[in-house]
């Protein structure tokens, strides 16, 4: 898959760096973008896909729609694109690496140095989807991340699939078993979304969707 296939995005990628640089010189943003997107291609992917890119793009946009946005709003929208561009579900490094990636290769895009430590620690937020409070560009990142949570009970269980698909190396016990875990984690948290938009419209629906998965999982287990 090329970002021939996806021209779309990379006009959405080249807006949004141009916009982030405010009028400053730099590179042809197209290269970057097309890298990326060779990126959320690869092979090893059933969720983190280019799919989700644009799933998360797009919740940034609503929530931006909605008043939800952060106060560095292209900033957030870049970190986006590189949240899981480094990506093997064998690996717990991948956020580390993503931002690693982000730091390199934004700096060299034009960006400042404020800019580019700000992308890539949002990008690090993405392993706790925990921002601070007031943290408006964290809020914005994490809630656009998990929104997929929220989706109909069909979009919800495609999700569900695709992940257990990037997990296929792992057997179906032990998937269960931490799918489980990640899920028990996730309910016992105060709240799951953070902008006022996404805890009034998605924080339901997220609940609703995660209880029953556990309770599939808890049966199946059950009965074995």
């Amino acid at each position: 898959m090329t970002a021939e296939e996806h021209p779309e995005l990379l006009q959405r990628w080249n807006r949004t760096l141009l916009a982030a640089r405010a009028g400053r010189e730099g590179p042809d943003p197209a290269p970057y973008g097309r890298n990326l997107l060779s990126r959320w291609a690869e092979p090893q992917r059933r969720y983190h896909t280019v799919d989700h890119l644009r799933a998360v793009l797009d919740r940034i946009d609503e929530l931006a729609d909605q008043g939800g946005e952060g106060g560095e709003l292209e900033l957030v929208r870049l970190a986006a694109w590189f949240h899981d561009a480094v990506y093997r579900p064998d690996r717990s490094e991948n956020e580390e690496r993503s931002a690693a990636l982000a730091e390199r290769a934004l700096f060299e895009a034009g960006l400042t140095e404020h800019e580019t430590r700000e992308v890539a620690r949002l990008v690090r937020l993405t392993v706790s989807h925990d921002p601070a409070a007031g943290d408006l560009n964290g809020e914005t990142l994490c809630d656009a991340d998990l929104a997929i949570l929220a989706g109909s009970p069909d979009t919800y269980g495609g999700y569900v699939a695709a992940v257990r698909e990037e997990y296929a190396f792992v057997p179906e016990d032990d998937f269960r078993k931490g799918r489980a875990a990640v899920l028990r984690q996730l309910l016992s948290l105060p709240r799951l979304f953070h902008t006022p938009y996404g805890a009034a419209v998605w924080e339901g629906k997220a609940r609703d969707n995660m209880e029953r998965e556990l309770e599939e999982l808890t049966d199946v287990s059950d009965a074995n």
